[in-house]
């Protein structure tokens, strides 16, 4: 059974008259991949500053492998952080850099040298210890910033954002070597990100937030094929959400049509929210697709086209295909009964999103 590392017991966070964390409740076990995901002010990295002890907790605990921490120091606490900007020593070399923890704890010289050389091999950049940080890229100064963290052996990695100010293929490339770091040093990182391909790509499980609340937990897979509410299905990746009602168990009904799907335990003509993403979208002729749609437009996204097609009652459709097809055409859409995710209807949320729109246009 997986040992827990950090937990966090109902807590707050308040500025003034601005709650910025709700009552946030969760779990990290020990060697696993955990990230905070959800847009800009959500919350996620008041989370992380919390934990690292930048910022205290207006009420609730902070548990570090079982011991409360609320009131111990950043700097006494057996985690790092990794920051957005890196926050590099830019009058220090490389070396100087990642032996900076190890000096300031007045560890012995043959050891810093032996600890600053695994640090940089784990990064790959064991031949760059003598640089200078003006001669690094930008994707070299994000590892030298996480051999920095990890040299002091911390049993969490925090990561703020570090990969975005990277361009989108390193940023890709260190998707990778971050994932497989991890592995490597069998350590927790939490991960901090508004990127949802970022989430999904390295994560065991992630943290949907918004509006200082944690939304959902869960792995990739569920996050993505199984979101709680309309926040999450439109937040992590594209989703066509049309509203409708369940008729019974495995059958829910919308846009005037009934459909089979996957989904149960809902009141007969309870109101819904039917997901469907672009993918599962397969498109046929009028006469045999379960719904008919016009195109709109479409754009060529190297492996696929992304196509955006209108229905008679002018709901929005957007559909990835391998197939081009063309503006005005009237084409049907096919999809099974595990192509469609049913949700409860939220009628507050759905109030706010409409507001949200309106006012966003």
């Amino acid at each position: 059974m997986s040992k827990t590392i950090i937990e966090l017991q109902h807590v707050y966070k308040k500025y003034d008259d601005f709650t910025a964390l709700k009552d946030i409740n969760f779990k990290l076990n020990q060697g696993e991949f955990y990230t905070l995901l959800g847009p800009s002010g959500c919350g996620k990295t008041t989370i992380l500053q919390t934990i690292a002890g930048f910022t205290d907790a207006t009420s609730g605990q902070v548990l570090f492998d079982g011991q409360k921490i609320n009131d111990i120091p950043a700097n006494k606490r057996q985690l790092n952080t990794v920051f957005q900007d890196y926050a590099l020593f830019p009058n220090m070399n490389v070396f100087e850099n990642v032996a900076f923890g190890l000096i300031l704890h007045k560890v012995k010289k043959a050891e810093v040298a032996e600890r600053v050389h695994d640090a940089l091999k784990l990064v790959q950049l064991d031949q760059y210890a003598n640089r200078e940080i003006s001669e690094l890229s930008g994707g070299q100064k994000q590892r030298i910033a996480i051999a920095r963290a990890i040299v002091n052996r911390p049993k969490v990695l925090l990561l703020d954002e570090p990969l975005s100010a990277l361009d989108a293929k390193l940023r890709k490339d260190m998707q990778y070597e971050l994932r497989s770091l991890q592995q490597n040093l069998g350590i927790t990182f939490l991960f901090v990100t508004h990127d949802q391909e970022e989430a999904l790509a390295m994560s065991d499980q992630i943290f949907v937030m918004n509006k200082g609340q944690i939304l959902q937990k869960g792995d990739p897979v569920d996050i993505y094929d199984e979101p709680i509410n309309h926040f999450v299905a439109d937040f992590i990746g594209e989703s066509n959400i049309i509203p409708g009602h369940m008729v019974r168990d495995y059958e829910v009904s919308f846009l005037g049509h009934t459909f089979e799907c996957a989904d149960a335990g809902m009141r007969p003509n309870e109101p819904v929210e039917v997901v469907i993403r672009p993918e599962d979208l397969v498109i046929t002729t009028p006469e045999k697709g379960k719904l008919q749609v016009k195109v709109s437009t479409q754009l060529f996204r190297g492996d696929y086209y992304e196509i955006l097609a209108y229905d008679m009652q002018d709901n929005e459709w957007l559909i990835h295909s391998t197939n081009a097809t063309t503006d005005n055409a009237i084409i049907g859409l096919t999809f099974g009964p595990n192509d469609m995710h049913v949700m409860r209807y939220n009628e507050t949320e759905a109030k706010f999103n409409s507001r949200l729109e309106t006012y966003e246009e």
